[in-house]
């Protein structure tokens, strides 16, 4: 009963579908925690789905954002992090914006999306160079959850790949991400953020000693931290309703690098 926003979806209204379901008796048991390129582990309050799916071949791929390895986190039916959304309409200049890397939950690298587009006759952009999702790990557990995966979108470019960790402690209601930058030489430095989109509603408050940012999702409250990285509150849009947009925050972590293995290490934990 809730919509995770990956790659051409927005909100969406199926109660109708729901209702035919029930008239008629079916019921799904799937014990696979991989679903058409999406991670999704659940109990009764926690929803957590990830984009573990290479990028479609380019005939197909006028409504994939680039967004691997980008994350959701549903707590008690409400969004805690989400992804931007997408705006439908091809003649907008929102729909190329809602497919950029940066208005997903991941890493960007020098402004850069990990997926390159070109626009055909029809104004869609469709993939030129795609990517590749490998070492894929899932574990589900009562009291330890974790997904793992690693993507080749910045291989081209910049000579490394992306490698995200997110663990969940169910007990704790905490989670802990390691987004690694895996690079075959240290010729420069590269500059990175990574995005945390939030929900239109939700609120947030950095703290006095500028290393956590408080979330207030209506009546739960969240901690948001990173000790070695600069963390910030900045302004964005929200795509979630169809061909609408409304103003959003979302929380960052930036940051320069030129190590070969470099290791950004995150938290949010339930208050």
């Amino acid at each position: 009963n809730q919509d995770i926003l990956f790659n051409g979806n927005y909100l969406s209204n199926n109660n109708e579908f729901d209702q035919y379901l029930n008239r008629f008796g079916y019921k799904f048991t799937n014990e696979n925690k991989e679903h058409a390129g999406y991670a999704i582990l659940k109990n009764k309050k926690i929803i957590l789905a990830m984009d573990v799916g290479s990028s479609p071949i380019k005939k197909l791929s006028k409504d994939y954002q680039s967004g691997a390895l980008s994350f959701e986190i549903i707590s008690k039916g409400k969004k805690l992090i989400g992804n931007s959304g997408y705006y439908a309409n091809k003649k907008n200049k929102f729909n190329k914006l809602s497919k950029s890397t940066a208005s997903q939950n991941t890493l960007i690298v020098e402004d850069h999306s990990s997926c390159n587009f070109i626009i055909n006759e029809k104004s869609e952009y469709l993939i030129k160079k795609g990517l590749k999702v490998f070492n894929k790990s899932i574990v589900f557990e009562d009291n330890y959850w974790k997904i793992s995966a690693t993507h080749d979108g910045y291989y081209k470019r910049f000579n490394l790949n992306h490698e995200r960790e997110i663990e969940f402690y169910p007990e704790q209601e905490k989670f802990i991400g390691y987004d690694k930058i895996l690079r075959k030489n240290e010729k420069k430095n590269i500059e990175f953020d990574i995005r945390f989109h939030l929900h239109p509603n939700t609120k947030v408050m950095k703290t006095q000693d500028n290393k956590s940012i408080l979330i207030e999702l209506e009546s739960e409250g969240w901690k948001f931290s990173c000790d070695n990285f600069n963390i910030g509150i900045d302004n964005g849009l929200y795509f979630g309703n169809k061909n609408s947009f409304k103003e959003n925050q979302n929380i960052f972590i930036s940051g320069t690098s030129n190590k070969l293995d470099e290791i950004i290490k995150w938290e949010i934990i339930k208050l």
